[in-house]
């Protein structure tokens, strides 16, 4: 027997057995689509958020007082012991660090805005020095940017993000009208072009002032977030090591002691948002592997019912002269076969729902494209490892007494 005919014989017995098959399927059909929709999101998130949350500028890096912290003991740690950064730790930055092209700076707060019966409840007012829309991704839509001598001068300006144009400004252009933050009375210089949203929030909800106005409307003993672009964006490691160096020598750090601040990238944000969707990922594939087990052991036991069904059929090959191998690979190849249909069912419900979830949802899914192959590798290997215990007891079943079966 070669594999063409043992693999019409496969085909001729799920056929004929099409509802038993189906459901001796579903283990692997619903663990083969949960692990690829997964794999799925995950990669479409990598992406996105590649090329949305961490997308600082070409050779831009940011000085933090607390950062990329994940970890609840270390932010708690990162509270008590790290120092506040100052407007006078960027201007150290800007004159004795030559790598540095650029150094701005901006402070945070989160207010409630209301323009007449329109209101957005928790933005985020940011106060900065004019170069920050220099130094970071920021488009102007309309107007312009605020100015060095609106920054020196406290000026009550401010420069909107798109959703906060659109919402307290609706049907009309806002340059040159009047909102109030805090009470006071702010002219629109410029509104910036529409970033969109990242899983649902907003980016484009902010408006920016200049840094000495939010010092007056908010205090200033906010901790500041010191922006950084490097001379050559090639060379943003020596960049990073002066702003270091400044820094600690600023703050009385011993060379045992560690940072005080954290340095952000781009690729820190990447790779810190990478291992969290790679542990995810693992659970999952855990979790949904259980599935993938109970389904291959539903195929061998429906496969060595079908050894039970079929002993008759199996006597009369051996006693034409069907030798053991020959009847073991019959069954390898049709618990395979079995396997791989409810892989194949399983991407294709995958696709669909990776699909469906990138139109419909937040969520930017993007089907992987080796996910079929590697569907294919593990559906294969479910159906000899679990088929592999029915074909050898098929192939040892004794002729004489096979063909006295009923």
């Amino acid at each position: 027997m070669n594999v063409g005919e043992a693999t019409r014989l496969a085909v001729e017995s799920i056929w004929a057995n099409r509802l038993r098959s189906f459901l001796t399927l579903l283990g692997v059909i619903i663990g083969i689509a949960a692990i690829v929709a997964t794999a799925a999101v995950i990669q479409g998130l990598n992406a996105y958020v590649s090329e949305k949350l961490s997308n600082l500028g070409q050779g831009v890096f940011t000085v933090q007082r607390l950062g990329l912290i994940t970890n609840r003991q270390e932010f708690l740690d990162a509270v008590r012991k790290n120092r506040r950064l100052l407007p006078a730790d960027a201007r150290a930055i800007a004159e004795r660090c030559p790598a540095a092209a650029e150094v701005g700076w901006e402070v945070h707060a989160t207010v409630d805005l209301k323009r007449g019966l329109d209101e957005i409840r928790g933005t985020d007012v940011g106060g900065i020095t004019p170069n920050i829309l220099v130094i970071e991704p920021y488009d102007v839509a309309d107007g312009r940017t605020i100015t060095p001598s609106e920054d020196d001068g406290a000026a009550a300006v401010c420069f909107l993000g798109h959703d906060v144009a659109e919402r307290l400004f609706p049907g009309v252009d806002p340059v040159g009208k009047e909102m109030r933050v805090r009470g006071l009375g702010l002219t629109v210089i410029g509104v910036a072009a529409k970033k969109g949203s990242f899983l649902g929030f907003s980016q484009d909800n902010y408006v920016k002032v200049p840094y000495r106005l939010h010092r007056k409307l908010f205090g200033g003993n906010r901790s500041i977030n010191i922006s950084v672009r490097a001379a050559d964006p090639a060379d943003m490691e020596t960049a990073i090591d002066e702003v270091r160096a400044v820094l600690r020598a600023r703050h009385h750090l011993d060379p045992g002691d560690v940072d005080d601040f954290n340095v952000v990238t781009a690729e820190g944000i990447n790779s810190l948002w990478r291992n969290l969707t790679a542990t995810i990922f693992s659970v999952a594939l855990f979790v949904v592997g259980i599935s993938l087990v109970v389904g291959g052991i539903v195929i061998m036991n429906i496969m060595l019912v079908s050894v039970v069904e079929r002993t008759r059929e199996i006597g009369v090959r051996k006693a034409v002269g069907a030798r053991q191998r020959d009847i073991v690979m019959q069954f390898l190849i049709e618990s395979t076969l079995l396997s791989c249909l409810g892989g194949a069912v399983g991407i294709a419900i995958a696709y669909g729902a990776s699909a469906a979830l990138a139109a419909n949802t937040p969520l930017p899914a993007r089907f992987p494209p080796w996910a079929p192959a590697v569907a294919f590798v593990v559906c294969s290997a479910i159906g000899v490892f679990f088929g592999i215990h029915p074909a050898r007891r098929a192939a040892r079943l004794d002729p004489i007494e096979a063909l006295r079966t009923e």
